[in-house]
Protein backbone atom coordinates (compact mmCIF):
# COMPACT_ATOMS: atom_id res chain seq x y z
CA UNK A 1 0.00 0.00 0.00
CA UNK A 2 1.35 3.45 -0.94
CA UNK A 3 2.36 5.87 1.78
CA UNK A 4 -0.16 8.68 2.20
CA UNK A 5 1.64 12.04 2.05
CA UNK A 6 -1.23 14.55 2.05
CA UNK A 7 -4.87 14.27 3.10
CA UNK A 8 -7.26 17.15 2.43
CA UNK A 9 -10.86 16.65 3.57
CA UNK A 10 -13.62 19.26 3.19
CA UNK A 11 -11.25 22.22 2.86
CA UNK A 12 -12.93 25.64 2.79
CA UNK A 13 -11.49 29.13 2.29
CA UNK A 14 -13.62 32.22 2.89
CA UNK A 15 -12.55 35.77 2.12
CA UNK A 16 -14.35 38.92 3.37
CA UNK A 17 -15.16 41.33 0.54
CA UNK A 18 -17.22 44.54 0.48
CA UNK A 19 -20.27 42.68 -0.88
CA UNK A 20 -20.14 39.94 1.78
CA UNK A 21 -18.14 36.72 2.05
CA UNK A 22 -16.43 35.16 -0.94
CA UNK A 23 -16.55 31.37 -0.64
CA UNK A 24 -13.45 30.77 -2.75
CA UNK A 25 -12.89 27.10 -1.86
CA UNK A 26 -15.91 24.99 -0.95
CA UNK A 27 -15.47 21.53 0.52
CA UNK A 28 -12.45 20.40 -1.53
CA UNK A 29 -11.15 16.90 -0.75
CA UNK A 30 -8.27 14.93 -2.27
CA UNK A 31 -5.17 12.99 -1.25
CA UNK A 32 -1.63 12.47 -2.51
CA UNK A 33 0.46 9.32 -2.10
CA UNK A 34 4.25 9.10 -2.27
CA UNK A 35 5.47 9.19 -5.87
CA UNK A 36 2.05 10.20 -7.17
CA UNK A 37 1.22 13.18 -9.41
CA UNK A 38 -2.16 14.77 -8.70
CA UNK A 39 -3.18 17.49 -11.15
CA UNK A 40 -5.73 20.12 -10.13
CA UNK A 41 -7.31 21.65 -13.23
CA UNK A 42 -9.95 24.23 -14.04
CA UNK A 43 -10.51 27.73 -15.37
CA UNK A 44 -8.79 30.76 -13.85
CA UNK A 45 -10.53 31.76 -10.63
CA UNK A 46 -11.86 28.31 -9.78
CA UNK A 47 -9.86 28.09 -6.53
CA UNK A 48 -6.86 26.00 -7.57
CA UNK A 49 -4.16 28.35 -6.26
CA UNK A 50 -6.05 29.16 -3.05
CA UNK A 51 -6.34 25.44 -2.37
CA UNK A 52 -2.54 25.08 -2.56
CA UNK A 53 -1.97 28.23 -0.49
CA UNK A 54 -4.39 26.90 2.13
CA UNK A 55 -2.41 23.64 2.37
CA UNK A 56 0.77 25.66 2.94
CA UNK A 57 -1.02 28.14 5.25
CA UNK A 58 0.04 31.06 3.05
CA UNK A 59 -3.39 32.64 2.66
CA UNK A 60 -4.02 36.40 2.98
CA UNK A 61 -4.28 37.58 6.59
CA UNK A 62 -8.07 38.03 6.49
CA UNK A 63 -8.83 34.69 4.85
CA UNK A 64 -10.45 31.98 6.96
CA UNK A 65 -9.38 28.37 6.43
CA UNK A 66 -11.36 25.42 7.79
CA UNK A 67 -11.27 21.68 7.10
CA UNK A 68 -12.34 18.40 8.64
CA UNK A 69 -8.86 17.01 8.00
CA UNK A 70 -5.63 18.48 6.74
CA UNK A 71 -2.69 16.17 7.34
CA UNK A 72 0.85 16.00 5.98
CA UNK A 73 2.40 12.56 6.46
CA UNK A 74 -0.01 11.92 9.33
CA UNK A 75 0.63 15.25 11.09
CA UNK A 76 -2.37 17.49 11.75
CA UNK A 77 -1.71 20.85 10.08
CA UNK A 78 -4.83 22.54 11.43
CA UNK A 79 -3.80 22.59 15.08
CA UNK A 80 -0.15 23.66 14.77
CA UNK A 81 1.07 27.23 15.24
CA UNK A 82 2.91 29.50 12.84
CA UNK A 83 6.36 28.56 14.17
CA UNK A 84 5.71 24.84 13.64
CA UNK A 85 4.27 25.56 10.18
CA UNK A 86 7.41 27.53 9.29
CA UNK A 87 9.42 24.43 10.18
CA UNK A 88 7.33 22.36 7.76
CA UNK A 89 7.49 24.76 4.80
CA UNK A 90 10.54 24.02 2.72
CA UNK A 91 11.55 21.00 4.80
CA UNK A 92 8.58 18.63 4.45
CA UNK A 93 6.45 20.49 1.92
CA UNK A 94 7.66 22.96 -0.71
CA UNK A 95 5.91 25.15 -3.27
CA UNK A 96 6.97 26.20 -6.75
CA UNK A 97 5.22 29.40 -7.76
CA UNK A 98 4.00 30.46 -11.18
CA UNK A 99 6.37 33.37 -11.80
CA UNK A 100 9.94 32.75 -10.55
CA UNK A 101 11.04 36.36 -11.04
CA UNK A 102 8.63 37.53 -8.35
CA UNK A 103 9.44 34.56 -6.09
CA UNK A 104 13.22 34.99 -6.12
CA UNK A 105 14.70 37.91 -4.18
CA UNK A 106 16.48 40.22 -6.66
CA UNK A 107 18.85 41.48 -3.93
CA UNK A 108 20.46 38.08 -3.25
CA UNK A 109 22.39 35.67 -5.43
CA UNK A 110 20.92 32.36 -6.49
CA UNK A 111 23.37 30.61 -4.19
CA UNK A 112 22.36 32.64 -1.13
CA UNK A 113 18.72 31.78 -1.65
CA UNK A 114 19.37 28.09 -2.23
CA UNK A 115 21.58 27.78 0.84
CA UNK A 116 19.10 29.59 3.08
CA UNK A 117 16.50 26.81 2.94
CA UNK A 118 18.92 24.06 3.99
CA UNK A 119 20.65 26.17 6.64
CA UNK A 120 17.24 27.08 8.10
CA UNK A 121 15.99 23.52 8.41
CA UNK A 122 19.09 21.33 8.81
CA UNK A 123 22.22 21.27 10.95
CA UNK A 124 24.73 21.53 8.13
CA UNK A 125 27.70 23.77 7.43
CA UNK A 126 27.60 26.43 4.74
CA UNK A 127 30.06 24.33 2.72
CA UNK A 128 27.67 21.37 2.83
CA UNK A 129 24.75 23.61 1.88
CA UNK A 130 26.72 24.99 -1.05
CA UNK A 131 27.64 21.49 -2.25
CA UNK A 132 23.98 20.44 -2.09
CA UNK A 133 22.90 23.56 -3.99
CA UNK A 134 25.47 23.09 -6.75
CA UNK A 135 24.52 19.41 -7.08
CA UNK A 136 20.82 20.26 -7.45
CA UNK A 137 21.52 23.05 -9.94
CA UNK A 138 23.37 20.51 -12.05
CA UNK A 139 20.60 17.96 -11.49
CA UNK A 140 17.94 20.33 -12.84
CA UNK A 141 19.97 20.87 -15.98
CA UNK A 142 21.82 24.13 -15.30
CA UNK A 143 25.30 24.01 -16.83
CA UNK A 144 28.30 25.67 -15.13
CA UNK A 145 26.35 25.47 -11.85
CA UNK A 146 29.25 26.73 -9.70
CA UNK A 147 29.38 30.01 -11.63
CA UNK A 148 25.58 30.36 -11.86
CA UNK A 149 25.59 30.00 -8.07
CA UNK A 150 27.00 33.54 -7.84
CA UNK A 151 24.54 35.16 -10.24
CA UNK A 152 21.43 37.20 -9.45
CA UNK A 153 17.92 36.28 -10.69
CA UNK A 154 17.87 39.01 -13.37
CA UNK A 155 20.94 37.46 -14.98
CA UNK A 156 19.05 34.24 -15.77
CA UNK A 157 16.41 33.47 -18.38
CA UNK A 158 12.86 32.53 -17.40
CA UNK A 159 13.54 28.84 -17.96
CA UNK A 160 16.69 28.91 -15.82
CA UNK A 161 14.91 30.80 -13.04
CA UNK A 162 12.19 28.14 -12.95
CA UNK A 163 14.87 25.44 -12.76
CA UNK A 164 16.37 27.31 -9.81
CA UNK A 165 12.94 27.30 -8.13
CA UNK A 166 12.71 23.54 -8.63
CA UNK A 167 16.20 23.08 -7.15
CA UNK A 168 15.21 25.27 -4.20
CA UNK A 169 12.10 23.17 -3.59
CA UNK A 170 14.27 20.02 -3.47
CA UNK A 171 17.00 21.41 -1.17
CA UNK A 172 15.63 19.76 1.99
CA UNK A 173 14.20 16.66 0.31
CA UNK A 174 10.49 17.36 0.99
CA UNK A 175 7.93 14.59 0.76
CA UNK A 176 5.44 16.91 -0.99
CA UNK A 177 5.83 19.55 -3.71
CA UNK A 178 3.03 21.85 -4.81
CA UNK A 179 3.68 23.42 -8.22
CA UNK A 180 1.36 26.30 -9.12
CA UNK A 181 1.30 26.54 -12.93
CA UNK A 182 5.12 26.36 -13.11
CA UNK A 183 5.23 26.49 -16.91
CA UNK A 184 2.68 29.23 -17.68
CA UNK A 185 5.27 32.01 -18.07
CA UNK A 186 7.54 29.91 -20.32
CA UNK A 187 7.56 29.21 -24.05
CA UNK A 188 6.36 25.84 -25.34
CA UNK A 189 9.81 24.27 -25.76
CA UNK A 190 10.91 25.22 -22.24
CA UNK A 191 7.54 24.08 -20.86
CA UNK A 192 8.16 20.56 -22.17
CA UNK A 193 11.66 20.52 -20.66
CA UNK A 194 10.42 21.67 -17.25
CA UNK A 195 7.59 19.12 -17.18
CA UNK A 196 9.95 16.30 -18.17
CA UNK A 197 12.35 17.46 -15.46
CA UNK A 198 9.63 17.54 -12.78
CA UNK A 199 8.51 14.01 -13.66
CA UNK A 200 12.09 12.72 -13.65
CA UNK A 201 12.97 14.35 -10.33
CA UNK A 202 9.76 13.11 -8.76
CA UNK A 203 10.69 9.53 -9.63
CA UNK A 204 14.24 10.02 -8.32
CA UNK A 205 13.26 11.64 -5.02
CA UNK A 206 9.94 9.75 -4.54
CA UNK A 207 8.00 12.90 -3.73
CA UNK A 208 4.28 13.48 -3.97
CA UNK A 209 3.51 16.18 -6.55
CA UNK A 210 0.45 18.41 -6.75
CA UNK A 211 0.50 20.20 -10.10
CA UNK A 212 -1.93 23.09 -10.59
CA UNK A 213 -2.64 23.92 -14.21
CA UNK A 214 -5.32 24.82 -16.72
CA UNK A 215 -3.50 22.98 -19.53
CA UNK A 216 -5.12 19.59 -20.05
CA UNK A 217 -2.38 18.64 -22.51
CA UNK A 218 0.08 18.83 -19.61
CA UNK A 219 -2.25 16.81 -17.40
CA UNK A 220 -2.63 14.03 -19.97
CA UNK A 221 1.15 13.58 -20.09
CA UNK A 222 2.06 13.39 -16.43
CA UNK A 223 -0.97 12.97 -14.13
CA UNK A 224 -1.66 9.90 -12.03
CA UNK A 225 -4.97 11.31 -10.81
CA UNK A 226 -6.93 14.43 -11.75
CA UNK A 227 -9.04 16.81 -9.65
CA UNK A 228 -11.31 19.03 -11.77
CA UNK A 229 -12.42 22.22 -10.00
CA UNK A 230 -15.15 24.65 -10.96
CA UNK A 231 -16.32 27.70 -8.97
CA UNK A 232 -14.53 26.60 -5.81
CA UNK A 233 -15.78 22.99 -5.85
CA UNK A 234 -14.43 19.66 -7.01
CA UNK A 235 -16.80 18.60 -9.81
CA UNK A 236 -14.96 15.44 -10.86
CA UNK A 237 -11.99 13.41 -9.71
CA UNK A 238 -10.45 10.12 -10.75
CA UNK A 239 -7.51 8.54 -12.51
CA UNK A 240 -6.15 10.35 -15.54
CA UNK A 241 -7.23 7.42 -17.72
CA UNK A 242 -10.82 7.60 -16.47
CA UNK A 243 -11.07 11.39 -16.74
CA UNK A 244 -9.81 11.54 -20.32
CA UNK A 245 -11.45 8.40 -21.70
CA UNK A 246 -14.75 8.57 -19.79
CA UNK A 247 -15.35 12.15 -18.54
CA UNK A 248 -18.59 12.19 -16.54
CA UNK A 249 -19.23 15.88 -15.78
CA UNK A 250 -20.43 18.26 -18.51
CA UNK A 251 -17.76 20.78 -17.45
CA UNK A 252 -14.97 18.22 -17.85
CA UNK A 253 -16.39 17.25 -21.23
CA UNK A 254 -16.43 20.91 -22.22
CA UNK A 255 -12.79 21.39 -21.19
CA UNK A 256 -11.67 18.34 -23.16
CA UNK A 257 -13.70 19.45 -26.19
CA UNK A 258 -11.72 22.71 -26.22
CA UNK A 259 -8.43 20.88 -26.86
CA UNK A 260 -7.33 20.71 -30.51
CA UNK A 261 -6.36 17.13 -31.45
CA UNK A 262 -3.40 16.77 -33.86
CA UNK A 263 -4.49 14.95 -36.99
CA UNK A 264 -8.20 15.30 -36.18
CA UNK A 265 -8.81 19.02 -35.71
CA UNK A 266 -8.85 20.67 -39.14
CA UNK A 267 -6.82 23.82 -39.67
CA UNK A 268 -9.13 26.82 -39.38
CA UNK A 269 -11.95 24.81 -37.75
CA UNK A 270 -13.74 26.33 -34.78
CA UNK A 271 -12.54 25.04 -31.41
CA UNK A 272 -14.90 24.02 -28.65
CA UNK A 273 -16.08 26.63 -26.17
CA UNK A 274 -18.01 26.72 -22.91
CA UNK A 275 -20.57 29.52 -23.13
CA UNK A 276 -21.53 31.77 -20.23
CA UNK A 277 -19.71 33.09 -17.17
CA UNK A 278 -18.51 31.59 -13.90
CA UNK A 279 -21.10 32.44 -11.20
CA UNK A 280 -20.33 34.79 -8.32
CA UNK A 281 -19.06 33.01 -5.22
CA UNK A 282 -20.13 35.82 -2.88
CA UNK A 283 -22.91 34.81 -0.53
CA UNK A 284 -24.84 31.54 -0.36
CA UNK A 285 -25.62 29.63 -3.54
CA UNK A 286 -27.94 26.68 -4.08
CA UNK A 287 -27.72 23.97 -6.67
CA UNK A 288 -25.08 23.01 -9.19
CA UNK A 289 -22.64 25.87 -9.83
CA UNK A 290 -22.36 24.86 -13.48
CA UNK A 291 -26.12 24.80 -14.13
CA UNK A 292 -26.25 28.23 -15.81
CA UNK A 293 -23.70 27.08 -18.43
CA UNK A 294 -24.79 23.47 -18.80
CA UNK A 295 -26.78 22.24 -21.79
CA UNK A 296 -28.08 19.31 -19.74
CA UNK A 297 -29.31 21.23 -16.68
CA UNK A 298 -32.87 20.68 -15.41
CA UNK A 299 -34.80 22.23 -12.53
CA UNK A 300 -33.52 19.63 -10.08
CA UNK A 301 -29.94 20.79 -10.77
CA UNK A 302 -30.80 24.29 -9.54
CA UNK A 303 -33.06 23.50 -6.59
CA UNK A 304 -30.70 21.59 -4.26
CA UNK A 305 -26.98 21.20 -3.65
CA UNK A 306 -25.30 18.41 -5.61
CA UNK A 307 -22.86 16.06 -3.88
CA UNK A 308 -20.01 13.98 -5.28
CA UNK A 309 -21.09 10.45 -6.13
CA UNK A 310 -19.48 7.41 -7.70
CA UNK A 311 -19.24 7.27 -11.48
CA UNK A 312 -18.45 4.15 -13.54
CA UNK A 313 -14.86 3.48 -12.40
CA UNK A 314 -13.51 2.79 -8.92
CA UNK A 315 -12.38 6.03 -7.31
CA UNK A 316 -14.06 8.08 -10.05
CA UNK A 317 -16.38 10.67 -8.44
CA UNK A 318 -18.59 13.26 -10.14
CA UNK A 319 -20.80 16.12 -8.92
CA UNK A 320 -23.70 15.73 -11.37
CA UNK A 321 -27.15 14.20 -10.84
CA UNK A 322 -27.47 13.29 -14.55
CA UNK A 323 -24.02 11.88 -15.23
CA UNK A 324 -25.35 8.34 -15.82
CA UNK A 325 -27.77 9.65 -18.46
CA UNK A 326 -25.41 11.90 -20.40
CA UNK A 327 -24.15 9.46 -23.06
CA UNK A 328 -27.76 8.93 -24.21
CA UNK A 329 -28.87 12.54 -23.85
CA UNK A 330 -29.01 15.37 -26.31
CA UNK A 331 -28.45 18.82 -24.73
CA UNK A 332 -31.74 20.16 -23.36
CA UNK A 333 -31.22 23.53 -25.07
CA UNK A 334 -30.86 21.80 -28.42
CA UNK A 335 -33.92 19.66 -27.72
CA UNK A 336 -35.98 22.69 -26.74
CA UNK A 337 -34.95 24.49 -29.91
CA UNK A 338 -35.89 21.60 -32.18
CA UNK A 339 -39.18 21.92 -34.14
Amino acid sequence: MSERILTVDNLRVDLPVPAGTLHAVQGVSFHVDRGETVCIVGESGCGKTLTALAVMDLLPARARRTAQRLELAGRDMLSIGERAMADIRGARAAMIFQEPMTSLNPAYTIGNQLEEALLRHSRVSRRQARARAVYLLERVGITAAASRFKQYPHQLSGGLRQRVMIAMALMCGPSLILADEPTTALDVTIQAQILHLLAELQREFATGLVLITHDLGVVARIATRVVVMYAGEVVETGTAAAIFSRPAHPYTRGLIACIPVPGRTRRGAALGTIPGMVPSLVGKSIGCHFASRCDYAIDACRSADVTLEAARDAGHLVRCIRHAELPALAPTRVAEAAP
